[in-house]
């Protein structure tokens, strides 16, 4: 069976790394980035209905500004998110399990949605909502990546497209050719380019899918 390197920052690539080892995967984590929090300016609570979180680290990263916000539901991407929100005593009133889009498919199309979220987002498919995003941390690229040369003949997982170009960035041509990728979306897939041994995506853009993707990409 072939290893698991997984590409997210700390403390997701933790999680990933737990929900593989549960599923019988030798699973090491690799971080490409780092999580640093933005100065940023609470915005009035009452013209918003709920708050819209699309990472875990959003919940660390508003700190107090957190505290003003405690009325509202919650509407979390994914289980990961879900459960930091609940840590951190928030009401979760929907989780999605396919993006940002299937889970404002859960969402009443006239509410006001605050979007506390990071730098590099993307922006939803579904038109026609109101949604305020606010940038509240970032993903910076370590300056230095130790242990890709553990990445020979192994399964490499990324979990945006952002992840796949700097691992792509960082891996020669000529030695990706025994490489399989594992991406969390087609657009994952394409940003990592050509070269390696296969490139698959998961079904749908949630770690369940993926890591039954990475089961199939280990095993065979």
């Amino acid at each position: 069976m072939r290893r698991l390197l997984v590409f997210r920052p700390e403390a997701a690539a933790r999680q990933t790394v737990v929900k593989a080892q549960a599923l019988g995967l030798d699973a090491v984590s690799i971080p490409l980035f780092e999580i640093q929090s933005l100065n940023w300016s609470p915005p009035e609570p009452s013209d918003f209905d709920g708050l819209l979180l699309t990472s875990a680290n959003s919940v660390k990263a508003a700190g107090d500004g957190l505290d003003l916000y405690r009325h509202l539901p919650v509407y979390a991407v994914g289980e990961g998110t879900a459960v930091a929100a609940r840590v951190a005593g928030l009401g979760v009133a929907a989780v999605g399990n396919g993006g940002i889009d299937s889970l404002l498919a859960q969402v009443d199309a006239s509410a006001r949605l605050l979007h506390l979220c990071g730098e590099d987002r993307r922006e939803p498919a579904i038109a026609g909502r109101s949604i305020a995003p606010v940038p509240i941390y970032r993903a910076v690229e370590k300056a230095e990546v130790a242990g890709l040369d553990a990445l020979q003949g192994q399964v490499a997982v990324v979990h945006s497209p952002r992840a796949a170009r700097r691992l792509a960035e960082l891996v020669d041509r000529d030695q990706r050719s025994s490489i399989r990728l594992a991406a969390i979306s087609e657009a994952a897939a394409e940003a990592a380019g050509e070269g390696w041994e296969g490139v698959r995506a998961a079904r749908a853009p949630n770690d369940t899918d993926l890591l039954a993707l990475c089961v199939r990409l280990c095993e065979t």
